[in-house]
């Protein structure tokens, strides 16, 4: 094939949207849910939050004003579907959450004893089919795990949110998006990782939502934990 023909053949697939560029942010890299921030979905590839994908959000420490940032999220899970929390570092709080519109009555919260199981707990919330979206904050997680994470999640057809230290920025991952947030005055400060596009040299502010966990007080927590729905309940007896 001549220089000039393969040069129109290449060209042609770029047009047709069938090879991803580098320079440029992806637009069809599947379905997405807006995050409710016209500033971030402006940075994200398709414009929102992956649906069936791992998104990793690496904290500075719990208890920033990290949650705000899925508040818009958590306000409009489906009828008779779930929001799985698990292995949160901080209670929810019921009253903050109910008074920024979280409906209390589909929040799902496990706690598993051991890291191990809050993994499979977690694929398993996946794999459910229950859950409009999984949120989980696991102890430690090697890649394989973070792989059968990502695969879940795609199996699924739910977004899971992992919450993870800045230093697992470090090791490799396979989610499409990663976020690293730190405290800003009275905001959240965000720089983008990963994602597919160009790199995001400037990071972006939003506002916080404060109070949403509870630190020391459970009695103000979510209490008592709810019921979860049949397709999820062996999470709760997880030996």
């Amino acid at each position: 094939m001549s220089s000039l023909a393969s040069h129109a053949s290449t060209d042609g697939v770029l047009h047709a949207g069938l090879v991803w560029r580098g320079d440029r942010l992806a637009t069809g890299s599947g379905p997405v849910l807006p995050t409710g921030f016209a500033a971030l979905d402006a940075v994200l590839p398709g414009g929102g939050w992956p649906a069936n994908a791992l998104v990793e959000l690496l904290a500075e420490r719990p208890g920033i004003g990290e949650l705000s940032l899925l508040l818009p999220l958590m306000r409009v899970i489906g009828a008779g579907r779930w929001l799985a929390w698990i292995a949160p570092p901080l209670l929810p709080h019921a009253a903050a959450l109910e008074a920024a519109g979280v409906p209390l009555e589909r929040l799902l919260l496990l706690d598993p004893p051991r890291p191990e199981q809050a993994l499979w707990a977690t694929r398993q919330a996946l794999a459910s089919g229950s859950c409009s979206a999984v949120l989980a904050w696991p102890q430690r997680i090697d890649g394989a795990g973070l792989r059968r994470l990502q695969l879940a999640a795609e199996d699924g057809a739910t977004p899971l949110f992992l919450f993870r230290p800045p230093a697992a920025a470090r090791q490799a991952s396979p989610a499409p998006l990663r976020l690293l947030l730190s405290a800003a005055p009275g905001a959240l400060e965000i720089h983008i990782l990963k994602r597919r596009g160009p790199p995001l040299t400037a990071p972006l502010r939003l506002p916080v939502h404060d109070g949403l966990v509870a630190a020391a007080e459970p009695s103000a927590a979510v209490q008592p934990f709810h019921p979860a729905p049949t397709a999820v309940a062996p999470i709760l007896q997880a030996g």
